[in-house]
């Protein structure tokens, strides 16, 4: 017999990164960034279980102290650098499985997305479940129109992309958009079938600039860390 519960929380942070070493616990302003998504996760009170998972002990342990359970360890196989997103929250499914438990939803929520929010998260759960959409997350409108963009040799020398676009002006281009890489709700039935987080029958939901920041570089980690601080003297 299986139990099944509402909605999982998973937050997938292995122990190996390269750019930023030991980065899902790095202290961000205080804290392990980390602690960010467990305790808005938490907080949001969207979730039956919210779970770290992570082939660090370290990591783990960091974890457990924020609140977040660690049921089980990530596989060797899923905590290298080829391992997608996906391939990490099927195991994670397959496992509860294992164990008998299963849920309806997951939202997959980054280890380094301080910005993101309850209201946030709730936002999303609801559109999931009143477009019956197989996955919903955040984007952000790339700042400068993709449209009028340029290629470079190894000469310097430049070329339109899209030569087409030589003289249409800016606000006559269509807006185009990228993933904010924050989070993922999913319904699982629907995820199980196809592996994929990105199908023909997924929405999205606008985040401005200010709410989004990739964390790949140090530079990068010192922006969102004043990003986060502006954000707290607004509220």
């Amino acid at each position: 017999m299986i139990f099944i519960m509402g909605d999982l929380c998973i937050i997938p942070a292995r122990g190996g990164s390269k750019r930023i070493p030991r980065k899902n616990i790095r202290e961000f302003l205080g804290k392990p960034i980390i602690a960010y998504s467990i305790q808005t996760a938490l907080d949001s009170g969207l979730f039956d279980e919210v779970m770290v998972s992570t082939d660090d002990l370290e990591i783990a342990k960091v974890a457990e102290g924020f609140g977040a359970t660690v049921p089980f360890i990530r596989s060797e196989k899923n905590a290298d650098d080829h391992s997608t997103t996906s391939n990490v929250i099927e195991e994670v499914l397959l496992e509860y499985r294992r164990q008998r438990r299963s849920f309806i939803r997951a939202c997959c929520l980054y280890p380094t997305a301080p910005f993101v929010t309850s209201s946030l998260l709730e936002k999303g759960k609801s559109m999931l479940i009143d477009s019956a959409a197989d996955a919903v997350f955040p984007v952000v409108k790339f700042d400068y129109p993709i449209w009028r963009g340029l290629r470079k040799d190894s000469l310097s020398k430049v070329e339109m992309v899209w030569k087409e676009h030589l003289n249409s002006r800016s606000q006559d281009l269509e807006n185009v958009y990228h993933d904010a890489g924050q989070w993922y709700w999913l319904d699982i039935e629907r995820f199980l079938l196809n592996k994929k987080l990105f199908t023909d029958n997924t929405r999205a939901i606008e985040l401005s600039t200010l709410e989004v920041q990739d964390i790949d570089t140090i530079h990068d980690w010192n922006l969102a860390e004043l990003k986060y601080g502006y954000l707290q003297s607004i509220k």
